[in-house]
């Protein structure tokens, strides 16, 4: 699965956090798959996240772990476009 936007970077993850599945959508019986548009600082930290695609019940989940994701470093700060798929347990 690739990634798309015009501003797709192409610096990879070193450390990847997995995100936790929603009390709500284990309720609900939800899964589903969320696209966030990251921007990733020169020292490979995400600096900022935003939901672009998907179900918001799992938003703040997806915020939360990607924000702690770590890239290699680059030259100047880049923006990457991620799927997250979230599978009811």
């Amino acid at each position: 699965m690739g990634l798309s936007g015009a501003q797709e970077s192409s610096r990879k993850v070193i450390a990847r956090t997995a995100p936790s599945y929603p009390e709500l959508a284990k309720k609900m019986h939800l899964s589903g798959k969320v696209k966030l548009e990251v921007v990733i600082s020169p020292a490979g930290s995400v600096t900022s996240a935003k939901l672009v695609g998907g179900n918001p019940v799992f938003e703040s989940n997806a915020l939360e772990a990607v924000k702690q994701w770590k890239f290699e470093s680059a030259a100047g700060v880049t923006k990457s476009v991620i799927t997250l798929e979230f599978v009811e347990p």
